[in-house]
């Protein structure tokens, strides 16, 4: 068994950087910028880059919807699952309770594989 971090980062290709900055702002609160210092513009979820996280990139999403990232609500599942479907998103899946809380399968708008995930109380 490993006691080292498994993800290091993860990368969501989207078409519009704007548009998905807002969608993925509203669906999980996240304060977002594009920053277009580097080789390619990116959008770190959460605005946080010291540690284990992800952004939003420029890119074709995955026909299949790629892998699916979790990505933790601050309130409720129910509250996050109708922002999904208000932003714009695809809540794929009833709520679905394990050890560590409970989570749904959704789209955000551009098809990729997000969950919408509560940790428990």
């Amino acid at each position: 068994m490993t006691t080292r971090t498994i993800m290091a980062w993860g990368e969501i290709p989207v078409s519009d950087m704007e548009k998905s900055v807002a969608f993925y702002g509203e669906v999980f609160g996240y304060q977002m910028e594009i920053d277009n210092s580097g080789p390619n513009p990116m959008a770190v979820l959460g605005g946080l880059m010291n540690g284990a996280g992800a952004h939003l990139y420029p890119g074709k999403p995955a026909a299949d919807s790629g892998n699916t990232i979790h990505l933790a609500v601050e309130d409720t599942l129910e509250t996050a699952i109708d922002r999904c479907w208000k932003a714009g998103g695809q809540v794929l899946s009833p709520a679905i309770e394990i050890p560590a809380g409970r989570f749904a399968y959704a789209k955000d708008i551009d098809g990729n594989s997000i969950g919408l995930f509560e940790a428990a109380g």
